[in-house]
């Protein structure tokens, strides 16, 4: 380096002295041409020897660059070639042009010059180009890519590409990820009913049989179990057990349900599992959301809680009815303590309200009046599916102080010690007036669908009881414990008895003991059964389209599938009639109506008789409900398409259980 700056100062030297020499002969020209011819030899001597030194020295320093141009191109030849990582040319139609040995090594024998990138990774060259690198697997191992691009002599660009073997580094992450603990909780579903008859060695030899059961899963993997209480269990699991558990669509619940007790009853869990939280703690905390998801959807089913929401599998066998009163004893003091701290209570169900809907809401109304407290029914009129229960009820009633009161008004009359009671949803997008629910302070949830995953989580009281019939059953219960206040009119009565007597289908399905119970209650109350059957009556009309849908139904699977592209305002209770029908045929698990409304929505009923459970099948849709009774809206979708969804949602419910 010193001499190439010596060698330059040179040249300048040089041609500085050719150039004073050429102004010196001038000027002696100018003056004295006798001097000028005198001289003239002197300084063409002299200017030959500089510039023959100055072409020398020249021409060495371009020698000097050429070499060390030559020396980099093979040091940077021999640096990839032997680079520790694989490195590769690429052009731009992604033929392999060279590659370096490790390159070689990496992706076999098979990788050769014109061959394409494609049997590495079909991944752009420009996602390989990225400055945080792309990720690629190839026989089992990994490795990132970095690149840059350039152009050659004739102008096409080239492609530099390395790989880096990050297989270590990936396998650790795997395991770190796999051997990470999670939390489950297990509960026997309905303990005390389950076992209520028994004899003491019965409940022993079952409840060995659940431990055993439990110890067996326990065994197959390297997780730890401890039983927390008779009906309780605490594990926990790595990441790679529980993956499998999931694979296997937790079959420790199918087997669960092959132990029977007194040979007449099988035993069903509930498991919660907190999934991706970053500790034990917070897993345990997403366990115990995951477990009551589970419970509030009827129990004998698993629900996984992440970080990013819930995961179910299972819940196919019906839920063992509840005989045990005190928590409706309890709810019931609880509300009074409400009503009582309350200036005004509000009673609402969901949209398109139904006879269970109303029915419950009047009751709990009427108990609450009869407290001596001001209490309406929010309810759309126009909207509701129990107009006739409605137009019965505004018959008697005092027009001054009606019983019933439109959602716009409830909004602006609703303060802070306002009360809002929703009964038959816990759903906040199903609920009759969203933005009554959003003013209210206090608020309160009786319900008995299967809980989802968007339920209202800002209520004082959450009375959900999947077990029930319906709503109709839980506020009938609550009004056995609010003393004289609970003996309302034989009107109110019919009410509440029209809720159950739709939601059990005429006492067909989901009635149990203290179904009947609660229908006695009513029945002593005034309630006559044949008032109750007139408010099902239909028009002419409307049974001429029922029939029209039962008609056109086709049988797939063990389901009874129907649709129309006619619209009538009668058409959302036609539809749900149609369903029911539809059960009644011969092979028939489950049965589906759609029908286009005349906001362009698809509504589609749900029914089944529990042999399906349709709230499984709604949900792939998203929609809900309960196992034998749910419904589902879609948006954007023709008749046609929403009849292949339907079809695939049931072929998707048939490949989870089995």
């Amino acid at each position: 380096m010193k001499n190439y700056f010596r060698d330059g100062g040179l040249v300048f030297s040089v041609i500085a002295l050719i150039a004073l020499l050429l102004f010196m002969s001038v000027f002696t020209f100018m003056y004295s041409p006798d001097m000028f011819w005198v001289t003239a030899p002197f300084v063409v001597l002299v200017s030959g020897f500089a510039a023959g030194k100055l072409i020398q020295v020249t021409r060495r320093n371009f020698q000097y660059s050429a070499l060390i141009t030559d020396e980099i191109r093979t040091q940077n030849k021999t640096s990839l070639y032997s680079l520790p990582m694989g490195v590769v040319i690429t052009d731009s139609e992604r033929k392999i042009i060279w590659f370096n040995k490790h390159f070689s090594e990496y992706f076999g024998e098979e990788i050769n010059y014109g061959t394409s990138i494609d049997i590495i990774s079909k991944l752009p060259l420009d996602k390989l180009m990225t400055e945080d690198g792309a990720d690629v697997k190839h026989n089992d191992r990994y490795y990132r890519a970095y690149g840059n691009t350039s152009a050659d002599e004739n102008e096409k660009n080239i492609f530099l590409i390395y790989f880096s073997d990050i297989t270590d580094y990936v396998n650790m992450q795997i395991e770190k990820r796999l051997s990470h603990p999670v939390v489950m909780l297990i509960m026997i579903d309905s303990f005390e009913e389950l076992f209520n008859s028994s004899l003491e060695s019965e409940t022993a030899h079952v409840t060995v049989q659940i431990d055993r059961l439990l110890e067996d899963f326990i065994a197959e993997t390297t997780g730890i179990l401890r039983k927390q209480s008779k009906d309780r269990f605490w594990a926990v699991v790595e990441e790679r057990h529980i993956a499998k558990l999931i694979e296997s669509k937790v079959k420790l619940l199918d087997k669960a349900r092959e132990i029977q007790v007194n040979d007449r009853m099988n035993v069903t869990l509930s498991i919660g599992i907190g999934r991706t939280a970053k500790t034990i703690s917070e897993s345990e905390d997403l366990a115990k959301q995951a477990l009551e998801m589970a419970q509030g959807r009827g129990g004998d089913q698993a629900a996984i809680k992440t970080t990013s929401g819930f995961e179910f599998y299972g819940g196919l066998s019906k839920g063992v009815e509840r005989s045990n009163k005190v928590k409706a004893r309890i709810i019931a003091n609880q509300l009074i303590q409400l009503v009582e701290s309350a200036d005004r209570v509000y009673i609402m169900g969901h949209k398109f309200s139904d006879l269970d809907s109303v029915g419950s809401s009047v009751g709990l109304a009427c108990a609450v009046r009869n407290l001596g407290y001001t209490a309406h029914v929010v309810v759309d009129s126009l909207a509701s599916l129990s107009t006739q229960l409605i137009d019965r009820l505004k018959a008697g009633e005092d027009p001054k102080n009606s019983l019933f009161m439109s959602p716009p008004n409830a909004v602006d009359s609703v303060t802070d010690d306002s009360l809002l009671i929703i009964t038959d949803t816990h759903n906040p997008l199903m609920l009759e007036s969203a933005e009554l629910h959003k003013r209210a302070k206090k608020v309160v949830i009786i319900d008995h669908h299967r809980k989802t995953v968007n339920f209202i989580d800002n209520s004082i009281i959450f009375y959900h009881e999947p077990y029930a019939s319906s709503a109709s059953e839980m506020v009938t219960e609550i009004l056995n414990y609010f003393g004289n206040a609970g003996r309302i009119s034989a009107l109110q009565a019919e009410a509440l008895l029209a809720g159950i007597m739709l939601d059990t289908k005429n006492f067909t399905i989901k009635t149990g003991v203290r179904t009947f119970e609660a229908a006695a209650f009513l029945r002593k109350m005034g309630a006559d059964t044949v008032n109750v059957k007139g408010l099902f009556a239909n028009t002419i009309e409307s049974y001429r389209q029922r029939a029209a849908l039962v008609s056109k139904a086709e049988i797939y699977k063990r389901c009874a599938i129907a649709f129309t592209t006619v619209f009538s305002p009668d058409m959302r209770l036609i539809a749900p009639q149609a369903a029911d029908e539809l059960l009644g045929i011969e092979n028939v698990d489950a049965s589906f109506v759609y029908y286009r409304s005349n906001n362009d929505e698809i509504y589609i009923s749900g029914r089944s008789l529990g042999a399906m459970n349709v709230q499984l099948v709604m949900e792939h849709l998203g929609g809900g409900g309960h196992q034998t009774m749910a419904g589902a809206q879609l948006k954007g979708a023709t008749v046609e398409e929403t009849g292949v969804k339907v079809k695939e949602a049931i072929d998707k419910y048939y490949e989870n259980i089995s």
